[in-house]
């Protein structure tokens, strides 16, 4: 148990409207991904809460609508 509270947790955000992969930086080193339907997914580990407020944030000035923010489990 103590292993699993030691790794950054995995989010993905899924926002409306597109970023490219050069927004990756700006986002922490988040992975970008357009799909076909308009939404971008954000994906990748978040070191905690603060952080993850930290991403909220950024999304929030950019005017994108977040679709939702989902914690995904390890492999």
């Amino acid at each position: 148990m103590a292993d699993k509270l030691d790794r950054p947790i995995v989010y993905q955000l899924r926002i409306e409207g597109h970023l490219g992969p050069l927004w990756s930086e700006w986002f922490g080193g988040m992975t970008i991904t357009p799909e076909d339907d308009g939404v971008t997914l954000l994906t990748g580990p978040v070191a905690d809460q603060a952080a993850l407020h930290g991403l909220l944030k950024k999304v929030r000035d950019l005017g994108m609508p977040l679709i939702s923010a989902v914690r995904l489990e390890p492999p």
